[in-house]
């Protein structure tokens, strides 16, 4: 059974960093892309960034490039996601996907919040 749980939320400072981290079971991170969306208030859900399955090559939107790097632990079955220079529109709820044969499944989000 299939399951993603994201962590690593919180509330922080503009200019700051956060790490999100997604614990996967039921699968192995390496065998299939991953990535994150993100759903800031009143907006619809928007892609952030994916690892793809044995490259590991990684993608960004436009809007994070250069400022977030997605990452996977093989040994820990986890996928990262490291968000620096944050500002007040980076503020969303995270989910981590994977996707299976064109079939995605979702973790339950992590709220990140970018406030002074």
């Amino acid at each position: 059974q299939v399951q993603l749980v994201e962590s690593g939320g919180g509330l922080v400072q503009p200019g700051g960093s956060l790490r999100l981290s997604c614990a996967a079971s039921g699968f192995t991170v390496i065998s299939y892309t991953m990535g994150w969306y993100r759903r800031a208030p009143g907006q619809e859900r928007n892609w952030v960034a994916n690892i793809l399955s044995t490259t590991g090559q990684t993608n960004y939107a436009d809007s994070v490039k250069g400022r977030f790097t997605i990452s996977r632990d093989n040994a820990k079955n986890v996928v990262y996601l490291q968000m620096n220079s944050l500002n007040s529109e980076d503020t969303a709820v995270y989910y981590c996907y994977v996707v299976d044969r064109g079939r995605i499944s979702w973790g339950q989000g992590t709220q990140v919040t970018v406030s002074s």
